[in-house]
């Protein structure tokens, strides 16, 4: 029977194969019988308004990946791009099983970010594969098993003696089964690899790690394998496509291997909103703020059956949840948290009551984003702007797991700057916009993993070795002088390093005649080759193999008496220069330096400068950075011409609630009002305001760079490189998302505008590395990079070292590294901390258009800051401890803003045509 004859022969479907189409018959015809049988039985209703048997990503996929196309399925959660990755392969290892049974070896990889996913995804493969040959005539079986760093010895040599045809897996562990000398030999037949949620890889270390992966799996396939990749949305799709496939050499040019994309991105209904408390963020006190969204919040988890809520910090999802259980009702039974602070065991319980729908709320920082299938949520609620509009897609995404049901989701901005973002960012959302992933490129650290690794498994020739690196995405551009810097590390070819106890990981030889030392038959003479070094190499590489750096707390001591004060995260330590302060513990702290694990300050009465809670948040997307940028360029226009009745007119087109339209039409006017149009960045004007503040003695210039955190750290270090050259003066900074704050003493000032002019577009990356010199942003990327490297070893003959005792040993390394010509882990770093973390292309982007006249850089004085910049200026005030702190601030500044508007009367109107 075909899947219309079987519809039409179960009384239980409503189906008459006579009035219904069917457009993804092709995809059903593939189908096994057990696989068809198994499919209606699960899914047998027709898919919403699809008319057929498959949801869009499986109809479009199964083909494609049965003709063994590789293919990036990009779909929302929910959507079946699982089922869409496994049907085919699955239904390809059924019908050779039956035919003439499946070799004792993989014939499919599952990688996994996440050991919870891969957990998860295990379990969701037992139900169909067991269903599927339960339906067989004959005995037929189709192995599938798990690996990661859980597994134990036991079950690793099992799969030795018995090996799953499909294997659940993580991008660290692939890497250490092509080293490891028997399990290698079963990746041999490997033609399916599937890489789930491949978005969050691709844009860090452990993606550029696994693109190399499967490139070295890619030469040891008898077959070039199947790939395909699983997104949630993400942009551009083409660059994920190509991380997923890499290239391959043809008639002398590199070019990517063929592939297809199925973009499903925009097949679910979406219902979101952005909600306020007030439409008063300033005078409304925030006890009453706060008490009006529990509220609701707890209104909201009683109207639906299970709700995920989203917040920013690990402290902020212990925070919400304590405030539903003490005011409102909610008690373990009905509620809790998950975060990975938390041990393995209440995570895992937490998310199997979220998986039977026995839990009414939970609330979450970023641990939930991805993996586990929660069928039973049917509200997300996220509280503060999640940053970038994929985030949100991909939180929002959580409910409503069923295709055809409506995503819901509510998000509560509670402060000025993130009802802005948010606004955009849904508004963004609902237009299709999706923010860019960047994926890093040339990193020397993987690569020396990487190459090592290669070495450790056999002998081969260096052209082998750049050709399997350079058929990686990351690295499709790693020139020679990038290798011959590598090669320069790893075989240790410094003097004094051996020394300091790095030692080659490699030898790099020509392939000597028969009666050399390096004689290969299997090449030819005066080959290059490469092959490992030392009896250790094996073990070393086992050991330290990965890319997720490890983390400790700082201890804070006084200089004068040597007393512990408390601990910093190392993070937030890399925001502090020299004369910052900042408050630990309800006291005022400047810092001075650093010594290995430990920070010295003194106590001061001095403002804090640095906010306790930079390093937790989440950076703002550049591309949604821009997108805000020309928001305001059309609310300032909207404006001048209409008034602010239309400006709330045109917001109300927005999927805002009452009280935002009017709170955000409210701040444009004021701002307009009281410092005209020029102060409000835009697209093409960078707007910059200087105020004096007589009681701190400082000068303050506020920077209105609206395009992210990273950009603004890169920007913000930048210009006061240039303004310390200038001044003669310590330069403190503050940053934030839409912007940073630069602040002198006040007898020392400088013409902002003719210094951000004045910079040199192709000098940028000089000055940033210069900036850099002896901050502690780069000793820590150093011990990172040198950890990665393998030029400090975490683990070593039985000894590990923690993340601090890494550090110690990483100053000892810096200054000899910081001497020596062209090094690679040096250059890492440098490169890392500048393309990586201070978004250096787009500062030069942005400082090209100021030289061509693009952009306008537009600096005015105000007698206190405008209300785009109360949240800059609250960075910087001395008494701003607490939230009540804040508040009382704020409608200080607020105050002094009103009161200048009511003194130009009339003329404050005039303003908002400038």
């Amino acid at each position: 029977m075909d899947g219309r004859e079987l519809l039409a022969a179960r009384d239980d479907i409503d189906f008459d194969p006579a009035t219904v189409a069917i457009d993804d018959a092709d995809a059903f015809a593939r189908l096994e019988p057990e696989v068809r049988e198994w499919w209606i039985d699960e899914f047998g209703e027709f898919v919403p308004g699809n008319g057929g048997f498959f949801t869009p990503p499986q109809k479009e996929a199964i083909p494609l990946i049965d003709d063994g196309t590789n293919s990036l399925v990009c779909a929302p959660t929910g959507s079946g791009k699982t089922q869409a990755g496994f049907c085919a392969i699955y239904n390809d290892l059924l019908a050779r099983e039956k035919a003439e049974g499946l070799d004792n070896a993989v014939y499919c990889l599952y990688v996994s970010p996440l050991k919870s996913l891969a957990n998860d995804i295990h379990r969701n493969l037992a139900e169909p594969l067991d269903g599927i040959t339960e339906r067989a005539d004959e005995d037929v079986e189709i192995r599938h098993a798990i690996r990661h760093g859980d597994t134990s010895d036991a079950e690793r040599q099992a799969m030795l003696d018995e090996t799953p045809h499909i294997l659940n897996t993580t991008p660290e562990t692939l890497a250490i089964l092509l080293n490891s000398p028997k399990f290698k030999q079963k990746l041999e037949s490997v033609e399916y690899v599937v890489v789930d949620e491949i978005h969050s890889l691709a844009e860090n270390k452990r993606g550029t790690h696994l693109a190399v992966s499967l490139e070295r799996l890619e030469r040891m396939c008898e077959e070039s394998p199947t790939r395909i990749g699983c997104s949630a949305t993400v942009e551009p799709l083409e660059t994920v496509a190509e991380f997923l496939v890499g290239y391959e050499t043809s008639d002398g040019e590199r070019r990517p291997r063929e592939y297809e994309i199925v973009d499903a991105r925009f097949v679910r209904e979406f219902d979101m909103e952005l909600s306020c408390p007030t439409d008063d963020l300033i005078d409304t006190p925030p006890g009453v703020v706060s008490e009006r969204f529990y509220d609701e919040l707890a209104s909201l988890v009683r109207d639906h059956e299970s709700t995920l809520v989203f917040t920013n910090t690990r402290s902020g999802a212990e925070r919400v949840l304590s405030n539903l259980r003490e005011k409102h009702g909610f008690d373990e039974s009905d509620s809790g948290c998950h975060h990975g602070s938390l041990s393995k065991d209440r995570r895992q319980e937490i998310e199997s009551r979220l998986k039977q729908g026995s839990i009414d709320v939970v609330t979450t920082s970023t641990s939930l984003e991805l993996g586990i299938d929660m069928p039973y949520i049917d509200l997300v609620v996220q509280v503060g702007s999640p940053k970038s509009v994929a985030a949100l897609l991909q939180r929002v995404g959580r409910a409503g797991h069923q295709l055809g049901e409506t995503v819901r989701g509510r998000v509560f901005a509670l402060d000025r700057d993130e009802l802005i973002e948010c606004a955009v960012m849904l508004r963004k959302a609902e237009e299709g916009f999706v923010d860019r992933v960047f994926v890093p490129e040339n990193a020397h650290d993987v690569a020396a993993q990487q190459v090592y690794g290669m070495g450790i498994n056999e002998v081969r020739p260096e052209t082998e070795v750049r050709e399997i690196l350079r058929s990686s995405y990351p690295y499709r551009n790693y020139g020679d002088a990038a290798f011959e810097t590598l090669f320069a590390y790893l075989t240790a070819d410094y003097d004094g390093l051996e020394a300091k106890n790095v030692y080659a990981k490699v030898w790099r030889d020509t392939n000597a005649p028969p009666s050399g030392e390096h004689h290969y038959e299997e090449y030819d003479v005066g080959q290059e080759l490469i092959g490992k070094r030392g009896r250790m190499a094996r073990v070393i590489y086992m050991t330290n193999i990965g890319t997720i750096p490890d983390s400790f707390d700082i201890d804070v001591f006084t200089r004068c008496g040597d007393e512990w004060v408390g601990q910093l995260d190392e993070e937030y330590l890399d925001t502090l220069e020299k004369g910052d302060v900042f408050v630990l513990g309800g006291a005022n702290y400047e810092y001075k330096y650093r010594r290995g694990t430990k920070a010295y300050v003194d106590p001061t009465s001095k403002q804090a400068t640095v906010p306790s809670w930079f390093s937790e948040r989440l950076p703002l997307s550049y591309d949604l950075g821009r997108e805000m940028l020309a928001f305001q360029q059309e609310v300032v226009a909207t404006l001048q011409d209409g008034g602010p009745p239309a400006v709330r007119e045109w917001l109300r087109t927005f999927p805002l609630d009452e009280n935002t339209v009017r709170a955000v039409t409210r701040m444009y006017d004021e701002q307009l009002r009281y410092a005209g149009g020029r102060s409000v960045s835009t697209p093409d004007r960078l707007a910059i305001e200087v105020a004096l503040d007589h009681d701190e003695y400082r000068r303050h210039y506020y920077v209105h760079s609206g395009y992210g955190r990273r950009f603004n750290d890169g920007f913000s270090r930048l210009l006061a490189y240039h303004v310390a050259q200038q001044t003669n003066a310590n330069v403190q900074v503050a940053v934030a998302d839409n912007g940073f704050t630069l602040s002198l003493p006040l007898n020392r000032k400088v013409d902002i505008e003719a210094v951000v002019a004045e910079i040199d577009p192709d000098e940028v990356r000089a000055d940033l590395r210069a900036s850099l010199d002896g901050s502690d942003l780069l000793k820590r990327y150093f011990r990172i990079n040198a950890t990665r490297s393998l030029m400090i070893l975490k683990r070593y003959k039985g000894y590990e070292k923690t993340a601090a005792q890494q550090q110690v040993s990483s100053e000892m390394l810096l200054s000899f590294a910081q001497n020596l010509d062209e090094f690679a882990v040096m250059e890492e770093t440098y490169r890392e901390i500048l393309q990586d973390k201070l978004n250096v292309a787009a500062i030069e982007r942005v400082l090209r258009g100021i030289v061509t006249g693009e952009t306008r850089v537009e600096a005015q004085a105000v007698e206190s800051p405008s209300p785009r910049a109360f949240g800059l200026a609250t960075l910087m005030a001395s008494d701003v401890v607490l939230a009540e702190d804040e508040s009382a601030v704020l409608q200080e500044f607020h105050a002094r803003v009103m009161d200048e508007i009511e003194r130009d009367g009339e003329g404050g109107e005039s303003v908002a045509t400038d």
